[in-house]
């Protein structure tokens, strides 16, 4: 951001509200790279009998937990309000029922004690994950894999990112999740889907690999979630019954056909990175949720191994939705611009880190889609 001052980010402690979705967290990092306090609640059991997350369960949930757990994560922190120098809080993308519960509390709390409010892109939190944990500099390639977003970017900077790619129908998260549903396996579909998938046999039955060999950095995972329900379906007609060799089988081949995707994918967009960025071992950041996956990990690190990239990875912990990585992408923008103070920023269910990329398929009422 031209015309802003930067300030040593060494001596800053800033807290992080995510209420993004269906876990409520709050943290507190410093300008060292300490996590100081770091605590998440899950709402796995509130949402599991449907399948899937209830925006209106998930912000009642939040309304309920969100001043406790500030209060334990100061706590533990041993940090008072008055020793923070900014509050952060994810104001979107999300769910606008649980955004609103966040950003509100973050700026009631910033207000009464007179601490400036920072705005926090849910995607950018993702982002600048690995720089939290690791020395990673500017630019980097970044792959983010979540349950509401899959793209591929060009990181130069804080706030400064560039769309090379993105789905154009489902994210790989959200083609786990309804796999997993297809296949009776449970909420969270990500992990279920993971774990099944290890003890089955990915040659059994054959998937499509969509979008590879065009040459965009765009990925598609509605057609493969389609194929995962067709073969389940056969399996039945056949058999009478999806039994667990059957469940696990398909399960290995969805990953597979999706880790082929990913790496097609992946290896355009490294083309184009190199284009922009220039020659050198060039940093390949994974994150968010579906970066949890350690199968599709390990293919994601050969690939990077195979293009002479450093690849960089949070530690599974701080892949899925915390309050660690709000906290310190507040953190980054509070220290490039000590003046910001967002207080009148309003949350956004959709909110694009590369505003200048034009909508896949069309931006609605709410805004560009990410």
């Amino acid at each position: 951001m031209s015309g802003t001052s930067h300030i040593k980010a060494a001596g800053l402690k800033v807290m992080g509200i995510e209420t993004s979705c269906d876990e409520t967290a709050v943290a507190i990092v410093d300008g060292k790279k300490n996590i100081l306090a770091h605590i998440v609640l899950s709402q796995v059991d509130d949402h599991a009998d449907y399948g899937g997350v209830v925006p209106e369960i998930a912000a009642r949930q939040h309304i309920s937990n969100l001043d406790h757990l500030i209060r334990r994560t100061l706590a533990e922190a041993g940090v008072s309000i008055d020793e923070l120098d900014a509050i952060a809080a994810t104001t979107g993308p999300g769910l606008v029922g649980g955004l609103m519960v966040g950003v509100m509390t973050g700026k009631a709390i910033a207000a009464a004690a007179g601490k400036p409010f920072v705005a926090v892109n849910h995607l950018e939190g993702h982002a600048l994950t690995a720089r939290l944990v690791e020395d990673i500099k500017f630019p980097y390639l970044l792959l983010l894999m979540s349950g509401g977003h899959c793209q591929l970017l060009a990181a130069h900077g804080v706030g400064n990112y560039e769309r090379l790619g993105s789905t154009i129908d489902d994210a790989a998260g959200e083609a786990f999740d309804k796999t997993a549903k297809l296949l009776g396996l449970g909420y969270p579909g990500g992990p279920a889907v993971e774990t099944a998938a290890c003890n089955g046999d990915p040659a059994r039955f054959s998937l499509p690999t969509p979008m590879v060999g065009r040459p965009d950095c765009d990925f598609s995972f509605s057609g493969l979630k389609t194929a995962v329900r067709r073969i389940a379906e056969t399996c039945v007609a056949e058999r009478g019954a999806l039994y667990p060799n059957d469940r696990a089988d398909i399960c290995a081949a969805f990953q597979a056909a999706m880790a082929a995707s990913i790496e097609d994918r992946l290896q355009n967009a490294i083309s184009l990175f190199r284009e922009k960025a220039g020659a050198g071992r060039l940093p390949l950041v994974v994150a968010g949720g579906v970066a949890a996956n350690q199968y599709l990990r390990d293919r994601i690190k050969a690939t990077a191994k195979d293009n002479n990239m450093a690849f960089h990875a949070p530690p599974l912990a701080l892949c899925t939705d915390n309050g660690a990585m709000i906290a310190w992408a507040g953190l980054e923008r509070f220290a490039r611009d000590p003046s910001i103070n967002d207080k009148s920023f309003a949350p956004r269910p959709r909110w694009p880190l590369d505003s200048a990329a034009k909508p896949k398929v069309g931006s609605g009422r709410k805004g560009p889609k990410a």
